[in-house]
């Protein structure tokens, strides 16, 4: 009966610390592929595509990168602030139609982040000055400040104003299904209406973080639908990270829990505290990492405004943006996924 004991407690050890270094985490294979014919009228000279374009890290691997089309050129470049991945295709001259076709391959785990330490080091709050700073629609001053003081009233560390940060938004915001696509993210007007989609309240969660000194930041990306394969055009999702210094970015993701609670009717108490928790240091492994950062400047430079986020394809024809609005369904483009 004692070895019995110890081979269980053994057992409890091995699944614990296997379960924290994220070895025992799902994931997901599937080839995503983007077809592009543009609405772009067929006499412009000059017509020109900015596509998201994800690259592997810790949490995703992509491979078998093909891109095909009747461009004039083509190019994979690299954004300066933020250091985000684009693929930019050109067409030069009239043209009746202008195609691309862009497929990867992407291997994507779930990322677990619960293993806190139990102090947190210093850190430089020059060193992460991007992740601190107010964006246009995303400030961190003035009323921002306030609430956000007031929500971590008496938290001394990161973890601790990020979790009080987070638990407000998930008891006080709503998804609200009627705004279009992702959102825009205009924090002040959020914190009236307390309503939005994936952009709008982690647009929240960074400029509030923010607000009070932890270093924070948007992840925007698409998410790979149920299923063996189909559509994912309007899939886009976004979630947020924390930095805790000596531990590293710590994913957290308050829209989904509110959006389980509307779409699902989650309502027992023991259901909706589950997500809860999960969603705080973790995220499932059906999404994909494209980029981060607002206000952009793409690579090469867009002849319009800066782009809010860059989660959708966006493209100009003689230096007009054709994109109707931020995300741009309008210019013809359709993103399909194929389990592998």
């Amino acid at each position: 009966m004692r070895l019995l004991k110890v081979c269980i407690f053994l057992l409890t050890i091995f699944f614990t610390i296997s379960f924290s270094n994220n070895t025992l985490a799902k994931e997901r294979n599937a080839m995503v592929t983007i077809q592009v014919n543009l609405n772009a009228p067929a006499d412009a000279k000059d017509v020109r595509l900015w596509i998201p374009y994800p690259v592997s890290d810790e949490n995703q691997t992509i491979e078998n990168v093909k891109v095909m089309g009747n461009f004039t050129n083509n190019g994979v470049y690299r954004e300066g602030e933020n250091g985000n991945m684009v693929l930019y295709a050109e067409w030069d001259g009239a043209m009746k139609e202008r195609t691309l076709t862009y497929t990867f391959n992407v291997k994507r785990k779930e990322v677990i982040k619960k293993d806190f330490p139990k102090k947190e080091l210093p850190f430089s709050k020059k060193e992460f000055s991007q992740y601190l700073k107010a964006t246009s629609l995303g400030p961190t001053t003035g009323k921002v400040k306030e609430l956000a003081k007031k929500i971590t009233k008496g938290k001394k560390t990161n973890l601790e104003k990020a979790r009080a940060i987070y638990h407000w938004i998930v008891n006080n915001m709503h998804r609200d299904p009627n705004i279009k696509g992702c959102g825009f993210g205009d924090v002040e007007k959020l914190l009236v209406s307390l309503g939005g989609k994936c952009g709008d309240i982690h647009s929240v969660f960074v400029a509030l973080t923010r607000s009070v000194g932890v270093p924070s930041r948007e992840i925007f990306g698409i998410r790979i639908p149920k299923g063996k394969e189909g559509d994912m055009t309007k899939a886009q999702h976004c979630w947020a990270e924390f930095y805790m210094p000596g531990y590293g970015w710590v994913p957290v993701d308050p829209s989904d829990v509110r959006k389980a609670m509307l779409e699902r009717k989650i309502t027992d108490p023991k259901d909706v505290k589950d997500l809860v928790e999960y969603f705080f240091g973790a995220i499932e492994e059906n999404r994909i990492a494209y980029n981060t950062g607002r206000d952009l400047i793409l690579n090469p430079p867009q002849k319009g405004e800066r782009l809010n986020y860059f989660m959708y394809p966006y493209a100009e024809a003689d230096g007009k943006p054709l994109n109707e609005d931020l995300f741009g369904f309008n210019i013809g483009y359709k993103i399909g996924f194929k389990e592998l």
